[in-house]
């Protein structure tokens, strides 16, 4: 997983704000240099950062918790997760499979649920547009409807949710001949604004949750699928995986507490 951190076009509130954000921040940052103190160096910082806000027009507390107030501007209509915002996932596997069979058994988006453990349903609209349920951390569901932008057969998938999508995201799925005839590359690149924000997505990783983790799980899933034709085992060795993977940790926390020592592109 990677916290999309670009600042070309950073701006993420509106005009209105920037404004606010410069009356206000003058006023504190001059009250500020008048008194003298703890108070008044406090009112001079605090006015120095809503300055800097209003000159930038970006927000740090807005990127840290998902929010933007500024309009997409340009591409707007085809764009589901702003350029300066979200998470990006890039996760890849080979798969002994010859490319056409993988991608038609992908390009049947309905074939989906069988190996992506968290969709529960994805039901085939038109040709383009699907509409999808999926479990979300804490028993949660979501829901969206979602379009196919871009295609090209046998080689790349590209989607993105529509508006009013539980999760705002996009991204697209590559296959390629994998080297020595060792059958297919799947790719999947993945950008997403998860509905509480960077602070959504730490909370959730904790849980177990992060969609990085997901997606590689479920190409894993899709590849013992495709080879064997079953996934249960795969299954099976996750849950065993993620057991030892508790135990290894609680191993770590008494040992630190037992010897305690002296910090892309949008689709």
């Amino acid at each position: 997983m990677q916290i999309i951190s670009h600042r070309r076009h950073a701006v993420n509130i509106t005009q209105t704000e920037r404004i606010i954000s410069a009356i206000g921040g003058g006023f504190l940052a001059a009250a500020g240099l008048q008194r003298r103190g703890t108070a008044g160096a406090a009112m001079a910082v605090i006015g120095g950062d809503l300055l800097r806000r209003a000159i930038t027009g970006h927000s740090n507390a807005y990127e840290a918790i998902g929010i933007r107030t500024a309009p997409k501007g340009q591409g707007a209509d085809t764009t589901s997760v702003p350029y300066e915002l979200g998470i990006r996932v890039d996760r890849s596997i080979t798969i002994d499979r010859p490319r056409e069979e993988v991608y038609r058994f992908w390009r049947n988006l309905e074939n989906l649920p069988k190996f992506m453990r968290h969709v529960q349903h994805v039901e085939q609209l038109d040709r383009d547009h699907s509409r999808w349920t999926v479990c979300a951390p804490a028993g949660r569901r979501v829901s969206w409807d979602a379009e196919i932008v871009n295609e090209t057969a046998n080689e790349m998938v590209a989607w993105r949710s529509l508006p009013g999508a539980d999760v705002d995201h996009a991204g697209s799925v590559w296959f390629m001949d994998a080297p020595a005839g060792q059958g297919t590359e799947v790719k999947v690149l993945l950008q997403y604004n998860p509905p509480a924000g960077m602070l959504g997505a730490a909370v959730a990783s904790l849980w177990g949750e992060e969609p990085g983790q997901q997606i590689e799980e479920d190409l894993k899933r899709l590849k013992q699928y495709l080879e064997t034709g079953e996934v249960a085992s795969l299954q099976s060795q996750s849950r065993n995986g993620k057991e030892m993977r508790k135990q290894d940790r609680k191993v770590e926390v008494a040992s630190e507490d037992s010897f305690p020592a002296s910090d892309a592109p949008a689709y």
